[in-house]
């Protein structure tokens, strides 16, 4: 290892707020300090970067992230609102996605994947009918996801080659949600080429955005375990620099022998969970909610569940968490709707009565999306230590009063989704992620989501957002302890490095801050992230002193 020397910027650091330099030595944290001792550091250092000005911040950790679906996703026809406009100029992309393939693969079998259609933000207000799907693919095998993940559109080639024209869930439109859904995309097989391109792909574009670690959600219907062991394999190898990867799989266990099982076969394995669903989204309108959705038609068609679906039972929730407790693991579960916390609460006091409940607080289970977190289950989330892994990007793409979620909630539910202020005040360990590819990697976007919210008293400050989007990360995954997430002298090297056209200490807009916002108080300096401000650029991304991403010299 080297050293390599930041000197005449702004580093991010409670430990020194006014520093602005930094030194890099064998990958961690030698010194940080002032220009004027700098100089006197840089004959000695291997490498000297002149930040002119650039602000150095610990880099980012996304805490949900599903490494092989982005990779794809990024090679995939873009159906998202930011890339179509409407159900016309969707089925050309995908015409026109069918041509590239077919070019590529005369006559061949290659799938057709597609990402990131979302028909609340078309003026049709609906998904491509099957018969217009396999008109513009030309036949061709086509499988196109959601933005939410949990309602896929199949082409009725792709349904044939894989029986799911036999379903039982079959209806003839083509459309699969829930269980179907996770049945459809487990069907389609990715090459070894593929899959490992896919990986780094999703590395490499994490990096850019200045992403030193990201948590894997793998699961049965997104990966294989050999899978996430190459993925392990890869972000580990010294040759090819990457981000970190913490790793969870998606596996119901009814026992701590099955956790262990499945320890002994993945052993570089945080935990089981992650995409263990306990109910939907609200997008597919598979979130369990205790109440119907509000845009359904009265009366709702026969078959129609009107307030969502549970996947598991308050039983299966208790027994999954005593087994990874036992087995030392974390358990994480995804819930989004109100019935489905007070299933998964269920399932905490069921565990509770199963095993110690100091063994269960120990397990540091934690858990994803948690949307609607009312005054009862925030008590027992705190009485059973658990963690959130939050993504409030959720809440700018589809917040706000005309938004999906007010459509299909009604305003008054969608006012009280995503309550990070009262989450973040009640003590809650929380850290922030994308859901990618669900929305993109774009940590910037998470935290002006955090000090934006749509109800002003769920605002927090772009400190305190930035803190459950970097060192929050590293806290869940139990690796805080390192120093990881800070940028303090014996921490590991991990930061990226920004240019912002100005630094501030933001509170949220609308509520008073907890800290003095003048420069002499000492806070470290965040780039501004008022609503006109343009987005921070990376120049370079370090893990462990290691370059991943460098624009400094472009």
């Amino acid at each position: 290892m080297t050293s390599t020397l930041y000197r005449n910027g702004v580093v991010h650091s409670a430990a020194d707020p006014f520093a602005e330099a930094i030194l890099v030595d064998d990958g961690v944290v030698a010194w940080l300090g002032a220009e004027d001792t700098a100089a006197g550091l840089a004959a000695r250092a291997d490498h000297v970067v002149d930040l002119d000005g650039a602000l150095v911040t610990p880099g980012f950790v996304d805490a949900h992230v599903h490494t092989l679906e982005t990779g794809l996703a990024l090679e995939a026809v873009d159906l998202s609102p930011a890339a179509v406009g409407d159900l016309p100029a969707a089925l050309e992309a995908l015409a026109a996605g069918a041509r590239r393939l077919e070019a590529a693969d005369p006559g061949g079998s290659e799938v057709l994947l597609a990402n990131g259609w979302d028909e609340h933000a078309w003026p049709a207000g609906r998904a491509p009918y099957l018969s217009e799907l396999d008109a513009a693919t030309g036949g061709r095998p086509t499988i196109a996801v959601r933005v939410d993940g949990h309602t896929t559109l199949v082409s009725s080639s792709f349904a044939a080659a894989t029986g799911l024209d036999r379903d039982p869930s079959w209806d003839g439109s083509g459309l699969l949600t829930g269980e179907a859904s996770v049945r459809a995309r487990a069907a389609h097989e990715v090459s070894p080429a593929r899959r490992s391109r896919a990986y780094r792909q999703a590395l490499r574009a994490a990096a850019s955005r200045g992403i030193v670690s990201v948590h894997e959600m793998s699961a049965p219907h997104v990966d294989t375990r050999a899978g996430l062991t190459e993925l392990m394999t890869l972000a580990a190898d010294p040759g090819e620099p990457l981000p970190h990867v913490v790793a969870y799989r998606g596996e119901l266990c009814g026992s701590a022998e099955d956790a262990r099982t499945l320890q002994a076969e993945m052993p570089f394995l945080t935990g089981l969970g992650g995409d263990l669903t306990v109910d939907g989204t609200i997008g597919s309108r598979t979130a369990a909610m205790r109440s119907a959705y509000a845009d359904l038609p009265f009366p709702a068609p026969s078959g129609t569940s009107t307030n969502g679906r549970l996947y598991l039972s308050a039983d299966q929730i208790a027994a999954h968490l005593v087994a990874c407790s036992e087995a030392g693991l974390q358990g994480s579960f995804h819930v989004i709707g109100d019935r489905a916390m007070d299933e998964l609460v269920h399932g905490l006091e069921t565990a509770a009565g199963l095993a110690d409940a100091g063994l269960l607080r120990a397990g540091h289970h934690r858990v994803e999306h948690a949307m609607l977190v009312d005054a009862g289950a925030l008590a027992a989330l705190l009485l059973y230590g658990m963690a959130l892994s939050i993504q409030p990007a959720f809440d700018t793409t589809w917040g706000g009063p005309e938004g999906m979620y007010a459509t299909r909630l009604g305003g008054p539910r969608a006012s009280s989704l995503s309550p990070f202020a009262d989450l973040a005040g009640a003590g809650v360990p929380l850290a922030f992620g994308s859901d990618s590819p669900v929305t993109p990697l774009d940590p910037w976007q998470a935290v002006r989501g955090a000090i934006s919210h749509a109800d002003p008293s769920q605002r927090i400050s772009a400190r305190a957002a930035f803190r459950a989007h970097s060192r929050g990360g590293w806290r869940l995954a139990g690796l805080d302890h390192t120093g990881a997430g800070e940028l303090r002298v014996g921490a590991p090297a991990h930061l990226a490095v920004w240019r912002a056209d100005r630094l501030t200490v933001q509170a949220a807009p609308g509520r008073l801050s907890q800290w003095n916002p003048e420069a002499r108080s000492g806070q470290p300096l965040l780039p501004d992230l008022s609503p006109d401000a343009p987005t921070p650029q990376c120049l370079r991304t370090v893990r462990d002193g290691v370059v991943l991403f460098d624009a400094i010299d472009a």
